[in-house]
């Protein structure tokens, strides 16, 4: 009798993984969000509220994160 791990395995071998974001974009899509981020930040901190904490705050800091994250694997580091 085989595992079910093993059967998910085996059915896996014709469906090979097709990223949504390409590897040769991650440079972009990374560089991009970056400079969203740093933009948006420097919005929020010129007009603090507490309006603009869900209207440039945290758009800024995911953008900022994420950017991060692509721009580590643009450069080959995966996380």
């Amino acid at each position: 009798m085989e595992s079910p791990l093993h059967q998910v395995w085996e059915s896996a071998v014709g469906n090979p993984f097709v990223p949504t974001v390409g590897k040769g974009s991650h440079f972009f899509l990374g560089f991009t969000l970056l400079t969203i981020g740093l933009l948006l930040s420097g919005l929020f901190g010129l007009n603090r509220s507490i309006a603009n904490i869900g209207a440039l705050g945290i758009p800024a800091s995911l953008a900022i994160a994420f950017g991060a994250v692509y721009m580590i694997c643009a450069v080959g580091v995966y996380v």
